[in-house]
Order: structure tokens, then C-alpha cells, then sequence
């Protein structure tokens, strides 16, 4: 079994309450500690990336992103998805051949381009369907949907979304920022996975939570990069006395 395979399976069959946990590694280190827990699979956050590489969010060249992740998938044995924002302007194939190349199963793409714009729906249902055509089964797609930060946060836009990158072959769908409120209406109208983000402090749902509501796997986007980040500044904060 491929480790697309693997991945995919992870996805599969998951009891309520019991979503996919999918830590964000920005650089080799920290994806060898996720590993070393006891997570079955990583999912890199394209702005914990861009972060650990000295960039805004949103303004990694691709180069370096893509360099970045195959270090990541070097240094572990299990699956590694990336995000890879709105797939900086490359063609399907040329961009699913970069994710392989890089040792990718799976990637995040985004529904809203420069400015937070929201892309046309159908018009980016038909680059999911081509991008799904030139990975077949070797990539996990997950269709990020962003009405909730660039859009009026109509639930039932998302939903209609949602159904048309899902029957252009995505694999699982994100409603980012999605309040937790609306998850079980969410679920109930979308067919196949859903990922929710999850927030590090006790003001949102945990993960166990966020699964009772629907959530098949959850992620943490910047979250841990930035948790980490404020733990170094807090070690210098001491070592300056």
C-alpha cells in the first residue's frame, strides 16, 4: 500500500469523536517530533512554513515551498499532505508533479485568490477535476473553501461549493474559520470528509469535540509554529535575565 494509500485510509470509516489529528510540521524538526508522538500522518500549514522561512503568509515563492516540504517528507516515514495556498499559478500537471517530486500524498488548495478574492466555483471545480485527473490516486486533495473569511459566510454557500469540488474529485473539503456553530449543518449537507482547524487554547472545541460535530479530521494551520515561536521568545526572554 502506497502511502497515498495510507493516508486516504486514515480519512475512512472514522467513528464520531474520533477525528484524524494532523499536526502542522514547518520544518524537519518538528515533523520528527509530531512522528515521534505517535502521529500517524503530518499536514504542513503553508503559513508556518512561510514563517519559519522568513516570509508573510502568502508570500513564499513556490521554489522555497516546495523545498521546504520534500525536507519534511525526508525526515519522516509517514504520509505528509502540504498546503500549497492556491498552487501559485501552476498548471495541474506541472503542480501535481512538483507535490510527488517533493514526496507530497496529498495537498491543500484554496478557493479565493490575491486580495482574498473567492475564485469563480465552478471555474475552480474544473482545477480541482484536472488536477484530481493528473494525480489519479496518488495525491489527497483537500478543497479548502474560504467563504467564511472572504465571503458572506452563508453556510449554505459553502455547501454548494463544497458539492462541486467534491464531484470534481476532491477528497475532503475545508471551511476555514467556519464557526462551530454551523459544523452540523455543514456535515449533514456535504458529502465525504471535513476539515476543521482546531485552536491550541481552551477558548474553541478540542479535536474529540469538533469530531462530535462532524469534523473527520482537524488541523491547527500557524498554530503550532506560533505556540512554538512564543515558547522560544518566552527561553530568550529568561536567557537576557
Amino acid at each position: 500500500m502506497s502511502k497515498a494509500d495510507v493516508f486516504r485510509a486514515l480519512h475512512l470509516k472514522r467513528p464520531q469523536g474520533d477525528p484524524l489529528v494532523l499536526p502542522g510540521p514547518w520544518d524537519a524538526a518538528s515533523a520528527r517530533v509530531f512522528v515521534e508522538a505517535g502521529f500517524p500522518a503530518l499536514a504542513t500549514p503553508s503559513a508556518g512554513v512561510a514563517a519559519s522561512l522568513g516570509y508573510e503568509d502568502g508570500a513564499t515563492p513556490a521554489e522555497e515551498m516546495f523545498a521546504a516540504v520534500a525536507r519534511i517528507t525526508r525526515a519522516v516515514d509517514v504520509p505528509v499532505s502540504a498546503d500549497v495556498e492556491g498552487g501559485y499559478g501552476l498548471a495541474p500537471k506541472e503542480l501535481v508533479e512538483r507535490l510527488l517530486e517533493a514526496g507530497a500524498v496529498g495537498c491543500n488548495l484554496e478557493d479565493s485568490g490575491d486580495g482574498g478574492v473567492l475564485k469563480d466555483a465552478h471555474e475552480h471545480a474544473e482545477f480541482l477535476a484536472e488536477v484530481r485527473s493528473a494525480a489519479a490516486d496518488r495525491l489527497f486533495v483537500n478543497a479548502r473553501i474560504d467563504t467564511f473569511i472572504h465571503g458572506d459566510g452563508d453556510p449554505e454557500r459553502a455547501i454548494e461549493r463544497a458539492a462541486l469540488y467534491v464531484a470534481a474529485g476532491a477528497d475532503c473539503v475545508y471551511p476555514i474559520l467556519a464557526p462551530t456553530t454551523v459544523l452540523p449543518l455543514l456535515r449533514s449537507g456535504i458529502q465525504g470528509p471535513i476539515n476543521m482547524a482546531a485552536r491550541l487554547d481552551d477558548e474553541g472545541p478540542s479535536p474529540a469535540e469538533l469530531g462530535e460535530l462532524g469534523a473527520t479530521r482537524v488541523t491547527f494551520g500557524p498554530g503550532l509554529q506560533r505556540a512554538a515561536t512564543a515558547a522560544l521568545r518566552e527561553i530568550a526572554d529568561r536567557l537576557r535575565g
